[in-house]
């Protein structure tokens, strides 16, 4: 089957190959054939080591498609099933899922170390133990998240991850109050879902900020009440705020420079919320008396900080119920032949989110 693969970490480009075959088929597994997958920043940053990822792999963990072959023990889906591929499924068994934090569950993460498609020339790992830029995948039963019939495939990738983690960002981690100042820093995907979920929330001011003007103009199509450059904010920090800060900063860039940057715009007492996935020789600075004096709360947010599966039926209903909007946040689509245009449209900040149609 045809498939994108990055040889090298450090590459790129990746090669569209026809000869990869999914593996590790058997009981508690499912084999599903993509329909539709996101690229997501983060398939970005695995391709350049900024996320671990061992090599050679397939990108993509946003995919949603329908179930060919289920193995034994398997009763949550079958056959024809439309599904979400969840990259992070919850095990229910550890510490952190009988807290109820099923976010920070490490049996997602246990999969990536295991190779999940083989070559001719030998094995090759799927991301985060996905690998969704293919046209088949295997994963573990708890990755086939069904969805319900009236859900399109590219709107199901988009809920696999970009849309949960930036709308549970604003909905669970920080638990936006009503009327509150907000600031978004980085408005791809995630971001200019974080301002929905503000939105939702009822934010009175949300400022959007990126040094993309397609993606400013696009933040206020979706809710945001100011959109401005990187540069244009200390302005906006005084004029929205007096110069206090905001109630709430998202930081959806995942570096320190900017982490900093929505740390120093946040109120004293407010809350910082670290929504991108950085690096981890990438550090952030702060001193000891701020962190006393300022008292501002800096909260990270895996996966949306919330339950998973919840986050995906929340997130279908409001799209169903025309509050949030999904198909507008797909600005490109592409075949998986054209993944490579794909990667230079996120990279040059022209869309939000490029669709690869399987």
């Amino acid at each position: 089957m045809r498939a994108a693969v990055l040889h090298e970490i450090g590459q790129d480009k990746l090669e569209i190959v026809d000869d990869v075959e999914a593996t590790g088929f058997g009981p508690g597994r499912v084999r599903i054939r993509v329909r539709a997958t996101g690229l997501c920043h983060s398939d970005l940053s695995a391709m350049a080591g900024v996320l671990p990822q061992p090599a050679p792999f397939i990108p993509g963990h946003e995919g949603a498609g329908e179930v060919l072959e289920v193995g034994e023990g398997v009763t949550s889906v079958k056959p024809g099933d439309r599904v979400v591929v969840c990259w992070l499924p919850a095990c229910g068994d550890c510490p952190a899922c009988k807290r109820g934090q099923t976010e920070l569950c490490l049996a997602g993460f246990m999969n990536a170390g295991t190779p999940n498609f083989k070559r001719p020339g030998g094995d090759v790992f799927g991301f985060a133990g996905t690998g969704t830029f293919t046209e088949e995948v295997v994963v573990d039963a708890g990755c086939a998240v069904p969805i319900p019939d009236d859900v399109p495939f590219d709107i199901a990738a988009l809920i696999g991850c970009g849309v949960t983690t930036g709308l549970g960002a604003a909905l669970n981690t920080a638990d936006v109050a009503a009327g509150s100042s907000v600031a978004v820093i980085g408005c791809g995907g995630v971001g200019i879902s974080a301002i929905q979920g503000a939105r939702l929330k009822g934010a009175a001011e949300i400022v959007a900020v990126d040094p993309v003007r397609s993606r400013r103009e696009a933040a206020l199509k979706f809710g945001a009440t100011r959109a401005l450059s990187p540069d244009e904010l200390p302005d906006a920090k005084q004029s929205v705020t007096a110069g206090e800060g905001f109630d709430y900063v998202f930081e959806v860039v995942g570096r320190s420079a900017t982490a900093r940057t929505a740390y120093d715009n946040t109120r004293r007492g407010g809350t910082l919320v670290v929504v991108g996935a950085g690096a981890m020789d990438d550090f952030l600075q702060l001193n000891m008396f701020e962190l006393f004096f300022d008292e501002k709360r800096i909260l990270p947010s895996m996966y949306g900080g919330g339950d998973v599966l919840r986050s995906y039926e929340r997130t279908i209903a409001l799209w169903r119920a025309g509050r949030i909007d999904l198909e507008g946040l797909i600005t490109h689509r592409v075949p998986l032949g054209d993944i490579n245009e794909a990667l230079d449209q996120m990279r040059t900040g022209v869309s939000l989110r490029t669709c690869i149609e399987m």
